[in-house]
């Protein structure tokens, strides 16, 4: 971001002619510019945050070795899935929120421009004409003259205010890493729509695959309520036994609907992150999820350093620090240098002309005697807003933290969730296996193959969600992490997102 092309009057390439200043309008000049390298107000440090030396729930539930070259930038590549890595980058071009995002981060960086305008003079030209009468009235049955006057005017006007105290140095600053915290709010903006993307869509696949169980299920009932059917009509199963039979059917195909009633809602919300509407967005049926990856944590001091969200409140700390200086800046009296020249005649014709110039130059002071604390109180004000910002950031700094070791945990769980529930699918199907066969020799009844079918079903269905959960803690502990998790991975405040059309 560069400033814009302001030539100022102290400039050497286009200073103006001695006839307008004189030495001392000079020397004040240059006084000025020397004075102007001071800056009241603290000079800003980063707040000290403490975070332990490690987490504390990274410990064993990584599935297989981590990743050796994790993706910069691109994460959800790690899972595999074509579909996503195709979606993901829609988020970017063409999400409606983000785009909002971005336009507020242009704000910002033009309030930073505005900002740094005012180190610089003030420069306008003004050419005018005016036309007036005066006159006297008499006496009633008397007479009055009047006298008309006109008059035109060419000229140009600088004025400039010196920097002494650092005022608008501090603005500038204070602007500056409001920019730059909307950078990250940006960049926080894009990971946070980008995790709820593909939260969302491992959520439609584990949809897709319970509606492939149930499918199944359903499938499975009825070729059992056609077996005790049949059974029925030799006299070996009893009319309960086909009643039973049809009940579980039912129940299964009221299952089937409901999962077809969430997809849609699913679909809807995808086609909205990636910004189309959702009667133009499809998005095939794709039973079957990746599994979990395994994903280092790192250590807790690169996580202050790679989030945005982070980022961006330890700018508006400094933001708020350069405040203060412009709010004690106030106690110090301001100074202004103007400067005229122009040309003033009564006819346009010869209006440029020695006879009819006219010039002003010098400087002029202020200063606030009385304000009955206002200043004091705008000093004070400044740094509560200060302290509040370093609560702020060392407060999202801890939940960053349990953010991380939430999903740790989560994943730890999962993990072994994971291998006793395989175990329990395993004990079902075996189950339902020897119930089946027993209840076609006759040795038990009907209700042990529908409470076998029940568990089956329950211990399956019980697997998907806990594989769906697992990609879920994936994503979440990728998001806490900050998009990323190698050691620099610390975005640039140079890289912004792209500028959408």
């Amino acid at each position: 971001m560069s400033p814009r092309k302001i030539f100022p009057l102290h400039s050497s390439q286009r200073r103006p002619p001695a006839s307008l200043f004189g030495s001392r309008q000079a020397l004040a000049l240059g006084v000025s510019l020397l004075l102007s390298a001071c800056a009241v107000g603290p000079d800003y440090e980063r707040p000290k945050v403490e975070s332990p030396a490690q987490f504390k729930e990274n410990k064993g539930w990584v599935l297989a070795a981590p990743l050796a070259a994790p993706p910069q930038g691109d994460w959800w590549t790690i899972f595999g899935d074509e579909t996503l890595n195709a979606l993901e980058p829609r988020v970017v071009s063409a999400n409606q929120s983000l785009r909002a995002s971005y336009f507020a981060y242009q704000q910002a960086l033009a309030l930073t421009d505005l900002a740094r305008s005012a180190e610089f003079p003030t420069l306008s030209a003004t050419v005018s004409s005016s036309r007036s009468s005066s006159g006297t009235s008499a006496a009633i049955g008397g007479t009055g003259t009047t006298t008309t006057v006109s008059g035109k005017t060419a000229g140009f006007s600088a004025s400039w205010a010196p920097d002494f105290w650092g005022k608008v140095r501090r603005q500038v600053e204070s602007n500056e890493a409001s920019a730059e915290a909307s950078h990250d709010n940006l960049l926080a903006a894009q990971l946070s729509l980008q995790a709820t993307l593909a939260q969302s869509y491992f959520q439609i696949r584990q949809v897709d695959s319970q509606i492939a169980l149930a499918q199944d299920t359903v499938a499975a009932y009825e070729k059992f309520l056609q077996l005790t059917q049949n059974r029925y009509a030799s006299g070996v199963a009893t009319k309960a036994d086909v009643a039973q039979a049809q009940s579980q059917l039912a129940n299964a195909r009221v299952q089937l609907a409901a999962f077809n009633v969430q997809r849609p809602q699913l679909e809807h919300a995808i086609a909205v992150l990636v910004g189309e509407a959702p009667s133009s967005f499809t998005l095939p049926p794709q039973p079957g999820l990746p599994p979990a990856r395994a994903i280092p944590a790192g250590v807790p001091s690169q996580l202050l350093l790679r989030r945005p969200d982070l980022g961006a409140s330890e700018r508006q700390v400094a933001a708020a620090n350069a405040q203060i200086g412009v709010a004690k800046s106030a106690y110090f009296p301001a100074l202004t240098i103007s400067a005229q020249r122009g040309w003033h005649s009564t006819v346009f014709t010869n209006l440029i002309s020695a006879p009819n110039a006219f010039w002003s130059v010098g400087p002029s002071i202020a200063e606030t005697l009385f304000d009955a604390g206002a200043r004091s109180a705008q000093v004070a004000q400044s740094q509560s807003a200060y302290q509040q910002a370093v609560a702020q950031y060392r407060q999202l700094s801890l939940q960053a933290l349990q953010q991380v070791e939430d999903q740790l945990a989560a994943l730890s769980a999962l993990a072994e969730e994971v291998k006793l529930q395989e175990d329990a699918v395993a004990a079902a199907d075996e189950s339902l296996r020897l119930a089946t066969n027993q209840y076609k020799a006759g040795t038990v009844s009907y209700l042990n193959v529908i409470t076998a079918q029940t568990i089956a079903y329950t211990a399956r269905n019980g697997k998907l969600q806990i594989s769906g959960q697992q990609l879920a803690a994936n994503v979440a502990l990728i998001q806490a992490l900050g998009g990323s998790w190698e050691a620099d991975a610390q975005p640039s405040r140079n890289a912004g997102v792209a500028q959408q059309p």
